[in-house]
Formats: C-alpha cells, structure tokens, sequence
C-alpha cells in the first residue's frame, strides 16, 4: 500500500510538520458563571432543568476519555462526592504534592447556574 505523500506526490507541494496534540489553557468566559450558562441554554432552547439530561453525552465522552488517558498512563482516577467536612481543594494539594503539578486532570471543570423561575 502506498503511502499518502507518494500516492499524491504530483499534487502536493509541501509538507507541514506539527505535534499531535495541544494543550489548550483558559476559561470559556462566557459560559463560566450562573447568567452566562443561563444564556448559553436558552439560545439552545434548553430549559434549565434539562441540562442534565442534555449534557449526559458529553458527560460520558468526557468520563471515557479520561479514564482511557489515565489506564494509558498508570494513573488512578477518584471520584469525590460530597461529604460533610470534606474539603476537595485540601485532597486536591495531597494528589499535587505526591505526583507534583504535572498537566493532567485534577479537577474537571463544574458548569454553574442557578435556579431562576424566569428561565424557561
């Protein structure tokens, strides 16, 4: 089986070498608080209380993935639910203190919004 480049050879006219992957850093600034989110919604016509339901697919793409990277890489992924007098950030210091502050999922991001009777 040929290879692309010399299938093509005749036609192409350069080669562009890049990394197979980019780590993006940042925030989606309007998505990142209650009223943003909210807004996001219901230009979707989603209605609030339907997020769950709506973000259940991405959710589980998400989920997949990670725990895919972490099995890759020997890395043990712990789920934290709320508990009285549990303090994430403190856990989260003790995961960053023993493997050091490499890229990585520490914490997934939280979608935020808030209970507004005027949003439909």
């Amino acid at each position: 089986m040929l290879s692309l480049l010399k299938r093509y050879e005749d036609k192409i006219v350069g080669v562009l070498g890049c990394f197979d992957r980019v780590v993006v850093y940042g925030t989606l600034p309007g998505l990142c608080f209650a009223d943003g989110m909210s807004a996001f919604l219901r230009a979707r016509n989603i209605r609030i209380f339907d997020y769950p339901k709506w973000a259940e697919p991405l959710r589980e793409v998400i989920r997949e993935n990670a725990e895919s990277l972490a099995k890759e890489h020997g890395i043990e992924i712990e789920f934290i639910r709320k508990s009285k007098g549990f303090r994430k950030e403190a856990r989260i210091a003790e995961i960053l203190e023993s493997r050091g502050n490499a890229p990585g999922i520490v914490h997934p991001p939280v979608a935020y919004f808030r209970r507004d009777e005027s949003v439909k």
